[in-house]
């Protein structure tokens, strides 16, 4: 049985909904982690507020959803490798994860999800804007849906517009990507594996150009596409405090990191949720 004083409250009407009445530095026993795996697959991101995790109560919380990742560009955190530090300094212009994207989609088994946990917040910004790739998909006309079956998509890490977001934390904390293939092909309409749910798999940081496609085609399609899937109405808006938390679901939404903060700090411990093909 799940704990009786838990809550869900929705955020808006396609994605998201925040969780009330966890206390996630007492790791969850097997029914509540289930409960909230059901509302985490309904909303596709959910979020909790005033959370006390020490980095270990965080990866063992990671563990209950699934096996713990690894992000190529950025060594993890001292200690504790499993965490990869989302940092901006003041003196900083570019931030990590500030676009539209879907994680690491340039591997061949892009995560399942990620977990995000707020430490430091600016006074004014920093926001984390959610579409559900579920909504997306939906809302495209039956025949523009039937010509996207089928079609794959080459995401690459080279691309320069998410590239450019993990300059600054490769230079402090380069990780190791040396034998890893960062340029995968997906499809562009993905089965969820576990709702069994039609969603675009689409990330507009990494994905470069549709298969089989001349480059004016797919430069078309994309774009129209890309514009298509961060619509207001399939979009939610998180304002950090720290000891927020986010659990998102990586095989249908998109996620944009805000960069309105110049001049403060922004400090994040992310865990990846390692994932599977996407079919």
């Amino acid at each position: 049985m799940h704990d009786p004083l838990l809550r869900v409250v929705p955020l808006a009407p396609a994605v998201g909904a925040r969780i009330e009445g966890v206390d996630l530095s007492r790791t969850p026993g097997a029914g509540l982690a289930a409960e909230i795996r059901r509302v985490w697959l309904e909303h596709a991101v959910v979020f909790f507020r005033r959370q006390s995790l020490d980095p270990e109560a965080f990866i063992q919380l990671a563990r209950l959803f699934g096996q713990i990742g690894h992000y190529p560009f950025v060594a993890g955190m001292q200690g504790h490798p499993e965490i990869t530090q989302v940092i901006k300094q003041p003196h900083e212009i570019h931030n990590f994860g500030g676009l539209w994207h879907t994680d690491t989609s340039y591997l061949e088994r892009p995560p399942m999800g990620s977990l995000l946990y707020a430490l430091d917040i600016p006074p004014l910004g920093g926001d984390t804007l959610f579409s559900s790739s579920y909504a997306a998909y939906q809302a495209l006309s039956p025949g523009l849906q039937a010509f996207l079956q089928g079609l794959k998509a080459v995401s690459s890490a080279d691309k320069p517009d998410a590239a450019i977001t993990r300059v600054d934390r490769r230079r402090d904390r380069p990780g190791d990507a040396a034998g890893v293939v960062t340029t995968a092909a997906h499809p562009v309409v993905r089965t969820h594996p576990e709702t069994g749910r039609k969603s675009l798999y689409l990330s507009p940081g990494h994905v470069t150009h549709l298969q089989g496609f001349d480059p004016g085609e797919s430069r078309a399609l994309l774009d129209y596409l890309f514009a298509h899937m961060v619509r207001p109405e399939f979009t939610c808006r998180w304002r950090w405090q720290p000891g927020d938390l986010a659990l998102w679901d990586n095989r249908c939404t998109l996620h944009n990191a805000l960069n309105d903060y110049h001049g403060h700090r922004r400090v994040m411990h992310r865990i990846t949720l390692e994932g599977d093909t996407p079919v």
